[in-house]
């Protein structure tokens, strides 16, 4: 009885970590993070990097993403919390926005190390990528130049990638073309669940000017633009490649299905999976430096 006792207290303690723990990984953007960390990590497995060269991909990626993550919510939080953003952990007092705003400096400062693992030139190209991205939580998100960051960001991970696995070229230019039109396609279609939010708190990037119908067509566009690039520049398409196109398509339908009907965050969630796909499409077919 004394044992079951002393235990108890003990396992209510975690409670408080564990729901720290939880919006932390939220601030940090966890789903697309983990979704760009895992992309970028197969263009490395498909470039031939050992498991060492993966692992440091990975964690300096990841590093990348919740420094984005976190300053994104960390700078958004006064607007959040004015839009009535429940969702979002520091306006549900489930983080303070101290813990976010170190948090994102750590992550920033990690970014660093994590990438020189990959050699000087790649670690430059990384950081001009996450710096595009800081650019956009600072100043782009309200401006017409919003997509630039995404389509920066996103076009420079596949030379992240070629330029730390022995290489000293830029990554082939139909799949840095591709991940372009992928990142900045995300952009739009990541605008869709936030309309009301962004148009109460002043973000005034091109998708919020050009409105949901006009984002939502060209997000999906952008997504299927992307994967026609893989699929006609690929060596061999295949059996499994064709399967891939026809799940790319299958989900941007899904993404424009949901959004039609007012299921916008269902849409986002559906064109991570079509990203997934694209990427699967560019491993397998060998659309990768």
């Amino acid at each position: 009885m004394q044992n079951a006792e002393t235990k108890r207290p003990l396992r209510n303690s975690r409670a408080p970590r564990v729901r720290s723990a939880v919006a932390f990984a939220r601030a940090c953007h966890v789903a697309p993070a983990l979704a760009v960390t895992a992309f970028t990590g197969a263009l490395a497995w498909r470039s031939g990097r050992d498991r060492a060269g993966l692992l440091a991909v990975g964690a300096a990626v990841l590093a990348g993403q919740a420094a984005v993550g976190l300053s994104n919510d960390y700078l958004d939080r006064d607007r959040d919390s004015e839009a009535g953003r429940s969702d979002k952990p520091i306006v549900a007092g489930a983080i303070s926005p101290r813990a976010v705003g170190v948090g994102a400096l750590v992550a920033g400062a990690a970014c660093l190390p994590l990438s020189l693992l990959s050699g000087r030139n790649a670690a430059l190209t990384h950081f001009g990528a996450v710096a595009a991205a800081l650019s956009y939580n600072r100043w782009c998100k309200f401006s017409l130049l919003s997509p630039v960051p995404y389509a920066v960001a996103f076009g420079a991970l596949p030379s992240f990638v070629s330029l730390g696995s022995g290489g000293r070229s830029l990554a082939p230019a139909p799949i840095t073309v591709a991940a372009t039109l992928l990142g900045v396609g995300a952009h739009f279609i990541n605008t869709l669940p936030d309309v009301d939010a962004d148009e109460q708190t002043g973000v005034s990037g091109l998708p919020q000017r050009l409105g949901p119908l006009p984002s939502l067509l060209i997000g999906s566009g952008l997504l299927g633009a992307s994967t026609a690039v893989v699929a006609v520049t690929a060596p061999a398409l295949g059996a499994l490649g064709a399967a891939l196109v026809l799940g790319t398509g299958v989900c941007i339908a899904g993404v424009v299905t949901f959004a039609l009907g007012e299921h916008e965050r269902w849409a986002w969630r559906t064109s991570l999976v079509a990203a997934a796909a694209t990427v699967g499409l560019a491993v397998t077919c060998g659309v990768v430096a």
